[in-house]
């Protein structure tokens, strides 16, 4: 079974078992490391998983970070600054032109909001755009016409991470070769690699295959143990992308 936090272990010890460095978000864009892992983790619904996966990188003594949503599924002030005191990053999952249907005044001001409010629990200092695949509004393009620096935002892996040298890994659509379902969870790739589980990078890992700065994006509450959580994430997701593949993908 993939998609298990069993499965989840198993990718990182296989990663820890090479000279990768585990590097926050913000430590990447400070000082990359030459042979640097990048842990992103949308924490869309579900924190407690989040919390889980926090926990687990917490006893490998590595770290990632964590992008929370400003909507109740996923904002758990408990958690956050747990995850925060835990030694990760915490960061700020924006929607904001979703949330003010597309009305750049007001989406900004629910950025800034959101963003205040999220740095009375920990410090932020990255942030990344929620997909809102249902949506047709696409909350990076709030940055057309605002700059997030000047928010004290040092960077948005959309706009600061050079995907022709680091690659791309991301579970978005439940899959990690879910390109033909994804609206907006996509980058301009350099490399040619393409994986259909978490045992065949896993495989990639021993085999030394893959390049030597990678960033993962996880979204925790994909992710389980239980069968009937695990069966009912695979028929949820399953919907939603032929949803997405039908109604939303051939638009973007």
């Amino acid at each position: 079974m993939d998609f298990t936090v069993k499965k989840y272990i198993e990718l990182i010890e296989s990663l820890k078992t090479k000279a990768f460095q585990f590097q926050t978000f913000q430590e990447f864009i400070k000082s990359a490391n030459t042979n640097s892992i990048v842990l992103r983790h949308d924490v869309d619904l579900l924190p407690k998983n989040s919390l889980s996966f926090a926990k687990i990188q917490n006893q490998n003594k590595i770290r990632g970070v964590y992008y929370f949503r400003a909507v109740p599924e996923s904002w758990d002030e408990k958690i956050i600054k747990e995850i925060s005191e835990l030694g990760h990053e915490i960061g700020y999952h924006y929607e904001c032109l979703t949330t003010t249907n597309g009305n750049l005044e007001k989406g900004i001001k629910d950025f800034e909001k959101n963003l205040n409010n999220l740095r009375k629990l920990a410090p932020v200092s990255t942030i990344c755009m929620h997909g809102s695949p249902m949506s047709k509004y696409d909350s990076k393009d709030l940055w057309k016409k605002y700059n997030y620096h000047d928010y004290g935002i040092i960077a948005e892996p959309y706009f600061n991470v050079n995907f022709q040298k680091v690659l791309y890994l991301t579970d978005t659509g439940r899959k990690w070769n879910g390109d033909k379902v994804s609206v907006r969870d996509k980058v301009n790739s350099g490399f040619a690699l393409s994986f259909s589980s978490t045992d065949e990078i896993i495989t990639a890992v021993g085999d030394n295959i893959l390049p030597s700065q990678i960033m993962f994006t996880f979204h925790p509450q994909r992710w389980n143990d239980n069968k009937y959580l695990w069966t009912k994430e695979l028929l949820i997701q399953s919907l939603k992308n032929q949803i997405k593949k039908l109604f939303f993908v051939k638009r973007m």
